[in-house]
């Protein structure tokens, strides 16, 4: 009686969180190794971006962020401010994305490291392994909860061992892991998943610090990215799925989400207000615009939605043909779809099987109703359907989605696969698939050069991309001595940027940095063009104001020194001096310009204002001498040139020889 009453009350839950570990065979089987297994994976694909550099928006958060600068002390700006605040160090361009972006959480995370370890992209490198190691394993283990896996079924252990190979093993996720910044996507993730299962604890035993658990894990979720809130619906979903509750009752079990979810929306409209902000009228912030008369309108609704659709079947393509992968999708990546495209219809038909699988599965196979869910659900915030985010996609944003379609994958193999071996010996192949294609991807992310640069060999429609290739190919020629490679790169960067402001005419910044590009290329007349047509976009551009006075002072050296042409030169020097009068340089060169012109009251005037900004210089006043000289003014002169003896007494050998 003694055994089968110990028999009788041994709980579920115990079978539930391991299995015993007895033969090898057995010991496969525990959960602790299969632990191991997820973790090493996560770590092993991942290593080898340790050695590498800052990479895109690394700049937004980290090194280019004032507060994440400051430390630990600047913890109170990130949670004062929106993200990108700190970054462009402006109220008005911080919501240049519709609605703001308030995400500090990983922000502090990144003051902490900076304060700790100093500005090392190896801590952030490290710190976005051993997240993603872990994730990995909360997937795991909060799929066995959720599913009420028992130790002695091991297609169910198989089914949550697969999904969270295949999920760690996937190429989709290397721009969130293998890009530092990534790691908002990672702690949403991490966040979300962790509260589900502490959910579930809670709903199991009402221990204090299950619920402690959820309502942090999920605030932490919140707080580093809004995408979390999706999971308001997949946690009343699980309930309804697997522990068979009604719609009341499972929306009463989540109310820590719930709580959580209040919490930070409360948070977020004291900082940001409860502006969402209209729809912004530029293309790099609104993929939904099309050119019309010189000027920018909105696609029509079946424009639109088509090109939508046609993004979500791309997704749904990249989920199971990872190949090409690339960083960038911006305009037009996308082209303008319309309904008469037989991909967008087969994206919209997709969808709708979707939609009504959840229903179609919600009794016959309750994992497939859940995966389906938890796919369509994350999507749904990234979708552009519920509200603009200023992109037509990312591969970034499948980083939750994609846990869905892992599912459906992982479901669909341990039920028609009915041998374990082959089973195994499936799953090592395809983790093997994604793994090299995800081992191999890293590399491009090294640096910015290397990204951007190799990308637009796979995405030639994107603006924004063709800008950044050109930009990066431009500042690294910048460092290179003249040769005909540094001359071949400057050409190089120059068709990116010429194939980015052919997609878009009105994109300024295209137009700066092929400004840039032409004056290494001593190109100073394109140079100038360039620059003046960025500012005939935007006046108030402070990047093309920066850098036009500089080329019209170079071009106007080099068209007196090297093309004698001194009506140029004067021509370029004195609108370099209207836009900056107290540039040394160009007073100089003005003063030069007028005297050889003969033009000598002109030329005493110049040099006059160079002495005025450096007076200790005995050339100055030599040349200033031999100005009052020719015209006239011997007195003036003698006292310019004993000044100049004064300051150095060979200033004057030049005149003399």
């Amino acid at each position: 009686m003694a055994s089968k009453k110990g028999k009788k009350n041994t709980p579920q839950a115990a079978k539930a969180s391991s299995v015993p570990s007895g033969s090898s065979a057995t010991a496969f089987w525990s959960a602790k190794w299969h632990m191991i297994i997820i973790f090493a994976l996560g770590c092993i694909l991942y290593v080898n971006t340790l050695g590498h550099e800052y990479a895109q928006d690394d700049a937004i958060v980290i090194y280019d962020n004032m507060f994440t600068q400051d430390g630990l002390s600047g913890i109170p700006g990130i949670l004062k401010y929106d993200t990108f605040y700190g970054f462009f160090k402006e109220a008005g361009k911080a919501k240049l994305v519709s609605g703001g972006r308030y995400r500090p959480f990983t922000l502090v995370m990144f003051a902490v490291e900076l304060q700790l370890f100093g500005r090392q992209p190896f801590i952030g490198h490290f710190m976005n392994i051993l997240l993603y190691a872990l994730l990995g394993i909360m997937i795991y283990k909060c799929l066995i909860l959720l599913f009420s896996v028992k130790s002695d079924d091991k297609k169910m252990l198989a089914f949550a061992l697969i999904s969270s190979l295949l999920y760690i093993a996937h190429p989709i996720h290397t721009e969130a892991v293998a890009n530092i910044k990534g790691r908002d996507e990672i702690m949403t993730m991490l966040g979300s998943v962790f509260a589900l299962w502490a959910l579930f604890k809670y709903d199991r035993k009402a221990e204090k610090k299950w619920l402690i658990s959820s309502l942090g894990g999920f605030f932490i979720a919140l707080m580093s990215k809004e995408n979390a809130i999706t999971f308001l619906a997949i946690a009343p979903a699980s309930f309804m799925l697997f522990r068979g509750k009604s719609l009341v009752s499972s929306l009463k079990k989540s109310w820590p989400l719930f709580a959580s979810a209040i919490l930070f929306l409360i948070i977020r409209f004291s900082v940001l207000g409860m502006d969402f902000g209209g729809t912004p009228n530029e293309l790099m912030n609104n993929p939904f615009l099309k050119l019309a008369n010189n000027s920018y309108i909105p696609f029509t609704p079946s424009e639109k939605y088509a090109t939508i659709f046609f993004t979500l079947g791309k997704y749904m393509q990249l989920m199971f043909f990872p190949h090409p992968l690339c960083h960038d999708y911006y305009p037009r990546a996308i082209e303008i779809m319309s309904f008469g495209n037989w991909q967008v219809w087969l994206s919209v038909l997709l969808y709708l099987l979707m939609t009504l699988g959840v229903f179609y599965f919600w009794k016959r196979d309750r994992f497939l109703s859940f995966a389906l869910i938890l796919y369509l659900a994350t999507l749904s915030i990234v979708s552009n359907i519920v509200f603009p985010i200023g992109t037509n996609m990312s591969e970034r944003f499948l980083f939750m989605p994609s846990l869905g379609i892992v599912l459906v994958v992982a479901r669909l193999m341990t039920r028609y696969i009915p041998n374990l071996k082959i089973l195994g010996a499936l799953t090592i192949v395809m983790v093997i698939g994604l793994g090299a294609k995800t081992i191999d991807r890293n590399r491009i992310w090294k640096n910015d050069f290397t990204l951007f640069t190799n990308d637009v060999n796979e995405n030639t429609r994107s603006a924004k991309l063709l800008n950044a290739a050109g930009g990066a190919l431009t500042t690294n020629a910048a460092s290179m001595q003249d040769s005909p490679q540094r001359t071949a790169s400057l050409q190089k960067a120059i068709g990116y940027l010429e194939k980015a402001v052919e997609i878009h005419p009105t994109y300024r910044n295209a137009y700066l940095l092929m400004g840039n590009a032409y004056y290494y290329l001593r190109d100073y007349e394109n140079a100038i063009a360039m620059f003046d047509k960025a500012l005939a976009i935007d006046p108030e551009f402070k990047d093309a104001l920066q850098n036009l006075p500089i080329v019209l002072r170079d071009g106007g050296r080099h068209m007196g020194q090297n093309q004698n042409n001194f009506v140029k030169a004067q021509q370029w020097l004195e609108r370099s001096y209207s836009m900056k009068p107290d540039d040394y340089e160009t007073c100089r060169l003005l003063g030069i310009t007028y005297g050889i012109q003969g033009i000598h009251n002109k030329a005493i005037e110049f040099f006059q204002k160079a002495i005025a900004l450096k007076p200790n210089i005995a050339a100055n006043y030599a040349t200033l001498g031999t100005a009052y000289r020719n015209a006239g003014q011997k007195d003036k002169a003698r006292e310019a040139f004993n000044k100049a003896l004064e300051l150095d007494p060979n200033a004057l050998q030049h005149l003399t020889n």
